[in-house]
């Protein structure tokens, strides 16, 4: 459970230098770089252990997955610009509800009251930071943002079948390969030289990314991948603060009332969990 919670924190830095990026750099330029620079993040490691150790069991299934990841980022980097760091936070807090699904549809998890109830409260907190300062801003991004829940939680539930039998560093490998692949024409189209600044943003970005898929993929070979998503609600939190030192988006009092639920369903999951 902490693999999972330290890689919510880690997605949410990721998240802020990417956003801050995009304002003035186009989005699919920004998708390549951040898994490119995830990709040379890795090469460390590769030469440490040998190359031959990050070879994938199943290739196909490592590819597939990049494919469906590369969908998602693709709808979440179109609208990442234009909507606010806390909203598209909150939006993507669907997602829980289709991995959930997804988990006992099609990898057969049992799925306790206890997990339901956590992320029906976990949800009920992010409603209470939203839903006062909905404005509509964000027009038809915020949907195309929703479109890219169910297709991560295509992916997630992916990794979860990936981690049977691949290792966690070979799965986040071929992610960033894929993806940097299939972003690059893309990221092509409407090239614009990166200024210092953004070539270091993505640098961090990359580590961050990397970092933060092993952690994520570390918790799914622990546990049921449902019983990992009452933590995703944690990252409203981490989206709140930043946006708040970064965006200058002051928490209001819903934002901290909203938190203390959502922490409040995080810790008593994980207790649930940790007791049996």
């Amino acid at each position: 459970m902490l693999w999972v919670a330290l890689s919510g924190f880690l997605f949410s830095l990721l998240n802020t230098i990417v956003r801050k990026i995009t304002l003035s750099l186009d989005p699919f330029q920004s998708q390549f770089l951040r898994f490119l620079f995830g990709m040379a993040a890795m090469l460390p490691l590769i030469w440490r252990q040998g190359w031959r150790a990050y070879i994938p069991v199943n290739l196909g299934g490592q590819l597939w997955r990049g494919a469906v990841h590369t969908v998602g980022l693709l709808l979440w980097f179109t609208a990442l610009p234009h909507i606010a760091l806390a909203d598209m936070t909150a939006i993507g807090f669907t997602g829980p509800i289709f991995i959930m699904l997804g988990a006992a549809w099609f990898l057969g998890e049992k799925m306790r009251g206890d997990r339901w109830i956590a992320a029906a409260i976990g949800f009920a907190g992010v409603l209470v930071v939203v839903l006062p300062k909905l404005s509509g801003q964000g027009n038809w991004y915020a949907l195309v943002m929703l479109a890219s829940a169910p297709v991560f939680a295509a992916s997630f539930l992916m990794t979860k079948t990936l981690t049977r039998y691949e290792k966690s560093g070979v799965i986040v490998l071929w992610q960033s390969i894929s993806v940097t692949v299939l972003s690059l024409p893309l990221g092509l189209w409407h090239w614009t030289p990166p200024s210092l600044w953004q070539w270091l943003g993505f640098m961090i970005a990359g580590m961050l990314g990397s970092l933060g898929h092993y952690c994520l993929t570390r918790g799914f070979r622990i546990t049921d991948i449902s019983a990992t998503q009452s933590l995703r609600f944690l990252d409203l939190i981490w989206a709140s603060l930043l946006g708040w030192l970064v965006f200058s988006d002051v928490p209001s009092q819903t934002t901290l009332l909203g938190a203390l639920v959502i922490l409040a369903s995080t810790v008593w999951i994980a207790r649930r969990e940790h007791g049996r």
